[in-house]
Parts: C-alpha cells; structure tokens; sequence
C-alpha cells in the first residue's frame, strides 16, 4: 500500500507519460491584493517553472452560481476555483467539485509529513484545499471617527456616535451574526437563534436600522477603495484588504477586530474536466499548496497559511520589508475577542436565508 502511494505521489509530480496536459489554464479567485498575493506566491512561479499561461478571473464571489449553470450547459471554463469552505462544501454536495485524496495529489511538508496531517483538522471537505485562515472584519477611518475610535463590533450600528455612511458585504453571513450579537444574543447561542425564522427575522430587523445607511459591496476591493475615498466612515471586508489599504496604501484608516470572523479559503477543481485539464489542474494544486508555496503567500498579505508547516516560514513583508506576524488574524492580540464561523450551518441553510436576504434588500 505504502509503495502504491509512493507511485501515485510520483505520477501526480510529473504528470502522466505520454498523456496530454494542457498549457493554458483558468483560474478564479477574488480580485484586488487578493489575487495579487496569489499571482506573486503562486502563478508566476508555477508559469515560469512550466510554461503554462494563467488567465485570471475574478468571479469568486459568484462561484456557486456560475459553477451551477456551467455544469448544466456542459461547459465548464474554469480550471481550479478559490471559494470559501462552506461553499466548497456545497459543491463537493452536489458533485460539482472533484473529491481530493490529500494524501496523494498534495505534497507533503518538507520533513515528510503527509499533507493529511499538515493540513489537519482544516480538510473540511473531500473536495477542499485550505490555503488560507483569514477573517472578515472592520475598517474606518480615523480622521472621521475624531477621539472616539470603535472598539465594538457594535459602532456598525451606532450612528449616533459613528454618522455617515458604511459598507457591508451583500450577503446575509457575518452581516447576520453581527446583528444578532449586537442585538443581544450570546455568541454561543448566534447560531441556534439563526436557524429560526424569528432569528433570521430578529437579524434583518435589526439591520433594518442601518439600511439607509449602508452601501453594499460585491467584491473584497470595495471597501478599501471607499475607505480611501472617504465616502464610508467604516466598513466590512478582509482582514488582508485592510492591511493593503493601511500598509501599503497609506490611507487614514483603522483596523477593528473585534468580532473578527475566522474563516477558511481555498482551491476545489471543479468536476467534468477533460483529462489533460485535470491534469494540469491537480499538477497546480500540487504547486501551489505545498509547505513553501503558502508560506509565500504570507509575504504579500495578511492571511495565516493553512498548513501547519508553513507557519514557521511566515516572516517579513516583501516590499515593505515589516514583520507580519502581528497583522495576522491568529495574532493573540487581535484574536482576544473572535467569532468562529460555523461552515456546516451556512452549507445547510445558505441558499434559504440567501433568498430572504436578497428579498429584504429589495424592499
């Protein structure tokens, strides 16, 4: 067995003999210093290492949908998709995404450590490959928040002390959780309350208070790009959007992360691929997830690697040459005060409460 495996690692390595692989490939995933993080840690080395050209597509955030209609057409584009892991999981559901043995088609760390166990308790999925840890949370500015800048989660809902407008992400997760909790549930009891209908009514109520006021964003680069132009006071993204924007960018802006909410990124390669499609994919996926590979990725944003080997590897910015330990998420001075995202409830109950969400919008 342990030989077969061997063999089966070497083949996913190298490719099939004599089979055709392809040399251009489609790749999804989120836009903004997102992608440009992984197109540094990821494509151009793999590119440069095979010769393979990448073409980027920022469709992510409609990931689900788009796989769903492609799969039914016959025609499926994309070659390997980044999706959060409860998505990932409701694709795996519904055979839209290819089943990954950890095992065998991802590389072990450094010392011999089979992916499996270097991956750890975030293999959520059959058909998911973890890149990255990351947290959804709140940015603003500092010059429009004057002496009082917001420790609480809850200053999204506090227009007295906070007027102007802000943003929030038009979906119901974190944007629901948050309104609960500030509308007094516990944190333990968020998601019990959620699965209700009251709950979910208790939650748009609740946001029902700020809808004049919020503008809502699509894509990850919106907020950053509000911040910078002043037109929000504060506002929902990722944790790795606002480094860029603070870091990077230089604007006048904050970083709350209270009620930060943790949650997981990564690959699936979607199912019906041509053989030398899924070749090229999973040779990708092999590449870009090893131990070495994530940690990279740590270089250019915020976001804590997902293999407990690449941990180690985290050190400094590439450009700004800044330690960026301290701008993870997992950092335990950010982390006093954590929401954990529960994946499993929004697989189950994401398209239901989406439809209220997006019916409430509209009203």
């Amino acid at each position: 067995m342990k030989l077969t495996k061997t063999l089966m690692l070497a083949t996913a390595l190298t490719g099939v003999a004599g089979a055709a692989i392809a040399q251009e490939m489609t790749i999804v995933s989120w836009g903004g210093a997102y992608s440009k993080s992984q197109l540094k840690a990821y494509h151009e080395p793999y590119s440069e290492k095979t010769g393979v050209t990448i073409l980027n597509d920022d469709s992510s955030a409609e990931a689900v949908a788009k796989l769903r209609a492609m799969n039914e057409a016959g025609n499926v584009t994309w070659d390997v998709v980044d999706v959060v892991a409860s998505d990932a999981i409701r694709l795996c559901d519904e055979g839209l995404a290819m089943e990954i043995d950890p095992d065998t088609q991802l590389a072990p760390a450094p010392d011999g450590t089979s992916a499996a166990d270097d991956f750890g308790d975030l293999l959520v999925s059959e058909c998911f490959i973890p890149q990255i840890v990351y947290s959804t949370t709140v940015g603003y500015r500092t010059d429009m928040v004057g002496d009082n800048p917001p420790t609480d989660i809850c200053a999204i809902f506090d227009t007295d002390a906070y007027p102007g407008k802000r943003s929030l992400e038009k979906r119901p997760i974190n944007n629901m959780e948050w309104a609960l909790l500030c509308d007094g549930v516990a944190k333990a009891d968020v998601y019990d309350v959620l699965g209700t209908s009251e709950g979910q009514d208790q939650a748009l109520a609740k946001l029902d208070t700020i809808k004049d006021d919020v503008i809502w964003w699509s894509a990850g680069a919106d907020t950053p790009q509000l911040l910078a132009d002043g037109e929000i006071v504060m506002g929902s993204t990722y944790n790795g959007r606002l480094f860029s924007v603070i870091e990077e960018q230089k604007q006048p802006v904050g970083m709350l992360w209270d009620a930060q909410v943790f949650d997981l990124d990564g690959w699936i390669i979607p199912a019906g691929l041509s053989d030398e499609r899924k070749e090229r994919a999973l040779d990708y996926i092999m590449f870009a997830t090893d131990t070495q590979r994530l940690a990279d990725q740590a270089k250019y944003i915020s976001y804590g690697p997902a293999r407990a080997s690449s941990a180690p590897l985290v050190g400094q910015h590439a450009e700004l040459g800044i330690d960026m330990a301290p701008h993870m998420p997992t950092d335990p001075n950010n982390a006093q005060n954590t929401f954990l995202y529960n994946y499993e409830f929004w697989a189950d109950f994401r398209d239901d409460i989406d439809a209220k969400f997006q019916a409430w919008l509209a009203q």
